[in-house]
């Protein structure tokens, strides 16, 4: 059988640009549980809620795509917010049961009450660029695509700086990795947490956002997704950012590789295949994470 090396680029640029978008929702997991010590089981009906503001805007700003993206983030920011205040905010790290059951509570709300607004039927999302790209020899990329994979670049690289070098972020990695510690030198972490959850919210709403012109928007699609990114940041370390940014690129390579060239069933259980194999080899995950790593 004979390969051609351009499908293969093809295949390997298409799986860069989903593995970014896994990655915001990843990141945001990661975040969450670095600061709050809970996992967010409504992260992925943030995801859906951001590809619904996206496909509702698009047409308000005449297809215009970076007004709708930019709302998208700010309505999942709010409700991350809100959700910190009216719920996360009671739950204690040493109630990780509860915070699970909570978490899951929400999403049931969500995902169903999006089933009542919007009904299930998956709609498709065009842009003012529609199905325009760019082509070199015979691959061809999609502006939808390549811009949010740019879109996640520049947010990973901000969200670097953010936690490296501004009091906001020094002020969740402190919390992250001693909460106590952190109260004796005059941090809040109910308003680090806030803070942390609100971020995570954003990337969400990013993410949901850039992939609503890509793929089909329904309720269920943060369900589909949201498994797979826990599954990333188990693989990665619990609280570990850039772990759980290369995990997702290695996943959606993997993904993009698997439904070129083999049956696609494999592409949705390739990642808890090697989530099972990495918990059993490696508990502690494939990048070791004391507290939140940013670097």
């Amino acid at each position: 059988m004979t390969i051609d090396l351009a499908y293969v680029l093809e295949l390997v640029l298409n799986g860069l640009m989903l593995g970014l978008l896994y990655a915001l929702i990843a990141v945001g997991l990661a975040l969450i549980f670095g600061v709050l010590q809970i996992v967010n089981f409504a992260h992925g009906e943030l995801m859906m809620l951001g590809s619904f503001t996206m496909a509702l805007l698009l047409p308000l700003f005449g297809l215009s795509y970076w007004p709708s993206l930019a709302m998208a983030v700010i309505v999942t920011a709010l409700v991350g917010a809100a959700f910190y205040q009216f719920f996360l905010s009671r739950v204690e790290q040493t109630e990780f049961e509860r915070s699970i059951l909570i978490t899951l509570g929400l999403s049931m709300v969500l995902l169903y009450g999006a089933q009542y607004i919007f009904s299930a039927t998956p709609r498709m999302v065009d842009t003012s660029w529609g199905f325009e790209g760019i082509e070199i020899g015979a691959i061809r990329m999609t502006w939808t695509r390549i811009t949010g994979g740019a879109v996640a670049l520049v947010a990973f690289a901000a969200l670097y700086v953010l936690l490296k070098w501004t009091q906001l972020g020094r002020a969740m990695r402190a919390v992250a990795q001693n909460r106590e510690a952190a109260l004796m030198v005059g941090l809040k972490p109910r308003v680090v947490s806030r803070n942390a959850v609100t971020l995570a919210a954003g990337l969400c709403g990013l993410a949901g956002g850039a992939l609503a012109p890509i793929q089909l928007v329904q309720p269920g699609m943060g369900q589909a997704v949201i498994f797979k990114a826990f599954a990333l940041v188990i693989i990665a370390g619990l609280g570990n950012i850039p772990g759980a940014i290369a995990t997702s690129l290695a996943l959606g390579m993997l993904e993009s590789w698997i439904g070129g060239f083999y049956d696609m069933v494999w592409q949705e259980g390739s990642v808890f295949v090697i989530m099972i194999v990495a918990i059993i080899l490696r508990p502690e995950g494939l990048f070791q994470a004391r507290g939140m790593r940013v670097g």
